[in-house]
Order: structure tokens, then sequence, then C-alpha cells
């Protein structure tokens, strides 16, 4: 027996156990499957050991909260602060262990413990957050922020259920409820202490102050609490951390003991359930008057308990008002946040007394407006009776300002009274209205279109009045997407073959992908490139098959539409070419055109009925072509089901081509184009958003472009579109046209795409038909092109090469340039 004392024999054991690599972290694993998921590792579930792992993750990053929160409370900095009420971020773990540079550390802990860290990974839900481009957009920056060291809160609604999950169920869309917080959210720190009341409908009260002023009391018919939910947002390879800051509504007070011993039990519990519809679900459909009035509550509770936090803030540090807006940088992310404008004015007037000039001033000072629409139908309105009715006094505050406002147009342009009818804060024809685009530009000191096309259409149509007036506010900050999530995470293989072959400076500047240049013409660079790229086909072909069944060659090529369903992103061209395609091979067999792999994915709103119908002839076709013997294979169509950021992180690093063929002028910007091009994927796509730019990074010769201008879609436009001409002048359109309405994708239903051929011949308001032929003969140069392996492998490395434009980090330096006037604040975890 050995003389050592037991205490001391198991003290040098723990010593001797902390020297292993990786040990701490295990403990810590282990610790927080026993303390938090009440588990010991015999009975442990895969959901309790993701749950312990991520515990682990999170504290780590808490530690950097801490040191970054220390650090902003002591020095004068300002804050950026990004107002969405989207933010798709994605799964959590992965981006976390690549940010704090624990990957391996993680890989070799779980082993250790019996556990496969990627069997993890899979088990994270995605986050019901966001819907789009918008929301994952807003996620992008919060990533780059961080990475930036920039000083920075993200603030938003808390759902508790998302979107939808979507199904195909006989070649449609089906609807299930996104229930993402069923097995809790392990990232999430809720805050109880942090909450502020919000108030709606009830009638307001005028009254002169001391001084003779004039003050205004609103008293509510209801108020709701909003409790802030922490989300820490982790920079790469930093130690800043930030946070998101989601609020969820609660009732003021949630049960009422008089109404339970009354034995009106519902009632009771009536405020608790109707106050926390607020936060319930993402984007409630707003077609019926009740989901309209909910859509604008929801704004508005995001909205003020982000402005009420900010005064906290402020007030925490000792600030005096007048300082604000050197405090706080606030970007309002569309129009969804735009009732900011009215909400700060009130806050700074009715609760801090201040003057309304002052007030002005400090509003205009801190709020900027990020515009994503050129569509005229797309910019945000809300009815007056309805605004009226649920929010009094900041409706009072928009009348105010417009009078003030329209006296000012009428000083710069007197006599044009139409000018002035346009520029109005209120839309005074038939139904009367609040224009929100009109409100966050007024209510702005920057405006800025998300492309260099957009910004420029955006002072040439919807905001033109606005830019002719005030020619200083507006710029241009064409959209980025992180690097880390959709490069370094989604395609590892491709970030290690990068690093070295260049280094690793391009993870934190992507221009430095441009060094790529150099090995473009490299054989042996060229075999490394192409085994990558199959590996990463051939994993998205076994999911395909896993998902739909469908069985799709990797050496085909794979050319991919993921995005949401909408008539202007023309999912329909794509389809239209697909039969066009598939009857030509009927014909001939031995047509040489390039095997083709074609993939579908997005959501179309629920109650978009011609977006889904586009989703039914998809899967219509698939049907048909997956299932002709005739055509030996040469031919897949696939519609992959439920896409979001945890799919895309397959999709992205398997396309060969992006189809990016929005009618011109109609695509703000795009950041799906943006995703596909730094993975090597090449472009098929109109002169529209951000494609432009991609066009002119990429150079004409990698790129394959078709179809009308902006300027020639408004012409033809102008000169009286008649769709139906093109039809009958092209047989190969005309043919696919007859083809569906025969009913050969729907199984004989003649009725079944009505509705989407009347509207093509009829109106195609997206020009679908006089893009057609055009399209056609660039996909014929695509299959050309994919002939070449050599020049194809050449020009998905220039892609990738010269894709450092479109990095989220170059958009945000710009937004703190341009907009914010912030600047980076190093943290030291060091500190206590």
């Amino acid at each position: 027996m050995s003389d050592v004392p037991a205490a001391e024999a198991v003290a040098n054991a723990k010593a001797a156990a902390s020297d292993v690599p990786g040990y701490a972290f295990q403990h810590d694993v282990v610790r927080n499957l026993i303390c938090r998921q009440a588990r010991y590792p015999d009975i442990a579930t895969p959901q309790d050991w993701y749950m312990a792992l991520a515990f682990s993750v999170r504290d780590r990053m808490l530690a950097r909260w801490a040191a970054s929160t220390k650090t902003y409370a002591a020095k004068d900095v300002k804050v950026a602060c990004y107002l969405s009420a989207e933010f798709l971020i994605g799964p959590q773990l992965g981006n976390n262990l690549l940010n704090l540079g624990m990957e391996a550390e993680a890989h070799d802990a779980m082993r250790a413990l019996g556990q496969h860290l990627d069997d993890l990974l899979a088990l994270e839900e995605e986050p019901g957050l966001g819907n789009g481009g918008l929301g994952r957009l807003a996620a992008c920056y919060l990533d780059s922020l961080a990475t930036l060291e920039i000083p920075a809160i993200g603030y938003g609604i808390r759902y508790e259920f998302g979107i939808f999950d979507q199904e195909i169920r006989d070649g449609w869309q089906a609807e299930s409820t996104d229930k993402w917080l069923q097995k809790g959210n392990p990232w999430e720190i809720v805050r109880p202490d942090v909450s502020y009341y919000v108030s709606f409908g009830g009638r307001t009260e005028s009254t002169t102050d001391a001084e003779g002023r004039l003050r205004v009391r609103w008293i509510p018919a209801r108020q709701v609490k909003g409790v802030a939910c922490d989300m820490p947002m982790q920079g790469y390879r930093v130690d800043t951390c930030n946070i998101l800051r989601l609020w969820k509504s609660e009732a003021v007070e949630s049960f009422d003991f008089q109404d339970f011993n009354a034995g009106e039990y519902y009632e009771a519990v009536e405020e608790k359930v109707v106050s926390e519809t607020l936060s319930k679900v993402l984007y409630p459909n707003d077609e019926p008057e009740a989901g309209k009035r909910l859509r604008l509550a929801q704004q508005y509770f995001f909205v003020s308990c982000s402005l009420q936090d900010m005064l906290r803030l402020m007030d925490a540090k000792g600030t005096p008002i007048e300082r604000f807006a050197d405090l706080f940088a606030a970007q309002l992310n569309d129009t969804h946040p735009s009732v900011a404008v009215a909400e700060l004015m009130r806050l700074l007037i009715d609760e801090r007394l201040l003057s309304w000039d002052a007030a002005w001033d400090i509003t205009q000072r801190t709020l900027a407006y990020t515009n994503h629409t050129l569509l005229p139908e797309a910019l945000e309105t809300w009815g007056l009776p309805l605004f009226q009715s649920l929010l009094p006094r900041p409706l009072e505050i928009i009348y105010e300002i417009n009078r003030r406002f329209l006296d000012e147009v009428r000083r710069q342009y007197p006599g044009d009274e139409a000018r002035v009818k346009r520029m109005s804060l209120i839309d005074e024809t038939g139904d009367r209205k609040v224009r929100m685009a009109n409100l966050a530009t007024v209510g702005s000191h920057a405006v800025n279109g998300v492309a260099a096309l957009h910004s420029d259409l955006l002072k040439q149509t919807v905001l033109r009045d606005f830019a002719e007036m005030y020619p200083g506010h507006f710029t241009n900050v064409t959209n980025g997407v992180t690097p880390r999530r959709f490069l370094m995470l989604s395609n590892p293989g491709l970030a290690r073959l990068l690093d070295q072959t260049i280094g690793d400076d391009w993870t934190r500047d992507l221009a430095r992908l441009d060094a790529l240049v150099a090995h473009a013409d490299d054989p042996a660079f060229h075999d490394a490139w192409r085994a990558i790229r199959r590996g990463n086909k051939t994993a998205l072909a076994a999911r395909i098959r896993n998902t739909t069944g469908i069985d799709v060659d990797p050496d085909a090529l794979f050319d991919i539409q993921v995005k949401r369903i909408h008539e202007y992103k023309r999912q329909h061209l794509n389809a239209l070419y697909i039969i066009s395609l598939y009857r030509r091979l009927c014909r001939n067999p031995d047509l040489g055109t390039a095997p083709r792999c074609f993939i579908f994915g997005g959501k179309a709103a629920p109650g978009y009925a011609m977006a889904k119908l586009i989703i039914r002839l998809i899967n219509g076709i698939a049907e048909v072509v997956n299932n002709d013997a005739a055509i030996k294979g040469r031919m897949k169509v696939v519609f992959y089901p439920d896409f979001n950021v945890k799919n895309g992180h397959w999709v992205y690093p398997a396309a060969d081509l992006s189809e990016q063929i929005s009618t011109a002028g109609k695509e703000a910007s795009g950041t799906g184009n943006m995703k596909f091009m730094i993975n090597g994927a090449l472009t098929i796509g109109t002169l529209d958003g951000a494609n432009v730019e991609i066009r002119e990074e990429a150079g004409a010769e990698n790129f394959f472009l078709f179809g009308l201008t902006a300027q020639q879609v408004d012409e033809l436009k102008r000169a009286g579109y008649r769709p139906a001409e093109y039809a009958q002048g092209s047989d190969d359109l005309r043919d696919a046209l007859d083809q569906i309405a025969q009913g050969r994708f729907s199984r004989g239903d003649k009725d079944m795409f009505r509705p989407l051929l009347d509207n093509l011949l009829q109106h195609d308001p997206f020009l679908v038909l006089a893009d057609f032929a055009d399209y056609v003969a660039c996909q014929d140069r695509v299959s050309e092109a994919w002939r070449d392996t050599r020049q194809w492998t050449r020009m998905s490395i220039m892609n990738t090469a010269r894709s450092g434009k479109f990095s989220s980090d170059r958009a945000i330096s710009e937004y703190c340039e341009r907009i914010w006037k912030t600047r980076p604040v190093r943290i030291d975890l060091a500190q206590p």
C-alpha cells in the first residue's frame, strides 16, 4: 500500500490530469452536465451533452463579455446600436468554437468523453429569429462588429416561434410551427431586472408647464413589459464579446388574484396571455386587420424597449442627455424600426422634458436608416385609424414632425405642392396612411442603400425628392457577409487549402484572397481545388438523398437557386428554362449539354399564393424529369425543403453555378450571391443589386451575364410591354408554356397553374418572358464553359480570389467611418 495519503493522491492525480490537453474543458463540460442539466454521464442523452458543451463554451464567452462591458463602462466610447426586426443568427455552437479558436480542443474533449462533436453540432436548433436576407445581414454585421472590436448592441425581438418550418407535401409547401425553443436555448441569459414598460392605446392630455411650454401626457389603455434576453456575440480571435439584446413581452401584472378568487379563472391570466402575443411569433400574417395590428405593435414594442435601454445606459454612465448622440449611433435596418423617430422624440420631450428643437437635434444625430427595397409596394405604410388607436401619442408627434418638415419643403420649393404631397409623411390619397420610409428618411442624418446600383436607383426613384433636398444625407454601403460562417465554418476544406496556399491573413482581411490570382493557372492547385469542391458536392448529394429520396450525381453541374420564393426573384424563369432544356433532351437524348442538377430552396410567405404555386411547379417538373428514363439521368431537379442558415452550410460550398436572376432594378443587393461567390461558384445573373459589383470584381469573363438592364426594363414598360408577343415569338418558350397549360407537370390538371400562366401572358410584371431567350442563350454558354474543366476551375478560383469586397467586415468599417463615427476599443481579458 502506498504511503501517500488519499487526499494527496487525489490531488496528484488531478494535477497530472490537468496536464492533458483539454482536461479543463472536459471537466467543465461534465460539471455543466451535472450542475445545469442534472444528469450524470451514464444516463445523459446526446441533447444533454450538447447543452453541457454549449454552456461550457458560453462560460468562456461571458468572461469576455464581462471584460468588454467593464471596458465600455469605464471609457468614453460610442456604441453602435443595430435595430432590426430580424436576426437570422443561425446555429451558434460551431460559430462560437471557431471564433474562440476552440474547435480542436472541443473535438478532443468530447471524444475523450465518448461523444462526437459533429453529432452534437447537428443537434442544435436553428434559432427562429429571422426570415431572409435582411435578418441574415443583421447577424453578419453583429459578427463583424465584435470581430472589429466595435462596441455594439443588437436590438430585436425574442420570438418564441420562428417564421415556420417548411415541408413539401404532394409538391406543395406546408407550414408547421417552428418550436425552436422547445429544448431550451443555452446561449440566452434572461435579465428580469432589465425591463421596461411599453404603452398602447388610450388617449393623451395636454397641459402647460410653469414655463408656458406645452406638455403632453399619454394615458394608455394598457401596458406591456419588455424583458431583456441577451445572447453573447463573440468576435473572431479577439476578446471582444458584444450582445444581442432581444425583448420578450410579459404582462405588467400576470395574475389577477381578485378575479381568481371570484372564480373568473380565465380572466385572471388574460392579461398575461394577451401581452405575451407580442413576442410570440415572427412576422404574423398581416393581411387581416388583427395581423397588421400585431405587427405594428411588435415594431413599436422592441423600438421603445431599445431606446429606453439606451437612455438607462446613458444615465448609468452619468452622461447628460445632451450628449446622447455622442454615446449611441442607432441604425434602422429597413423601415421596421422607423417608428424610433417618433418614439425617441416622445421619450426626450415627454419624459426628459427637452424642447422640441433640442430633441429633434438629438434624434437626427442619433438615427440612420438603411433602405432595403426599390419596390414601392414593399415600402411600409400604416393606416391612420390603426396607428391612432394603437399609438396615439407617437402619431401626434409624427403630425408635428410632418408639419415642420413640410414648412421647410415649401420654403425650399415654393409653389411645388405636388412635391409637398409626395414628400409628406402622411399619404393623403385614398385611405390615409403613415409613410414609414419617409419618416425614417426625415428623422435620420444618413440614408444608405445596400449596393451601388440600388443606392443610385434609390435616389432616382422612391426617395428622389428627399435626395434632391438633402443630397448630403445619402450614401451607399454595399452589403457583405461574414467569411467566418460562410467560408471557414461551412467550407473547412477550402479554408485549410487557402491557409496552406496564401497564409491565414485572409481570415482577418478577406481582400487578401486576391493572392489566389497567382495560383489560378497552377495545375496542382486546380487538382486540390476540384477535390474539395467534389467532396462538398458529394456531401450535399447525400443530404439531398436522405431528405428527398432523389439521387443526384456529384459530377453533374450543380445549378443552385436558394432564396426567398418571390416573383421578382424569378424562380419561374429558371423553371421555364428547365422545361425547355428537358424538351430539347427529349427530342435529342444525345444533345451535347452539360449534365445538370437543378437545386432550389426557399420559403414562400404563407399568404403569397403565386409564390406557393411556383414551388408546386418546380416540384411538378421534378416529378416528371427525375422519372423519365429516356433522358438517361442527364437532368435532375430538386426542391430542398426548409432552407435556412443551417442547411446553407451544405449548399453554398457545393454550388457550381449561382442563380441570381432577378429583374434588373428590383433586388436591392442580395447576400446569397456573395456567399456563393466566396465559395467559388460562378454567377449567372442580371445587372441587378450587388451582381453589378460582383461582376466588376470577378471580371466580366468570369460572370455569365444576361437580360435587360434596369434602364431597358423601365423603357420597355413605358413603351407598353406585351408579354404574349414574346411567347409567340419563341418556339421554346411557347412550347414550355403549353406543356404547363396541358397539365404535364400537374398530373393532368389543366387548371392548377392557370393563375401563373395568366399572370405571365397578360401582365408579367417582372419581365420573365422578355428575358427568357437571352437567359436560355446564356445557359448554353454555361454548358459550353463547363466542358472545359481547366477553364471552369480557373473561373471558380477567380471568383473566390476577387470576393474580398463582399466581407461584412468591409461593410461595417464603412458604416463606422461614414455614418456612425465609432472606433474600435481593445478588450484585455486580463482585467479583473
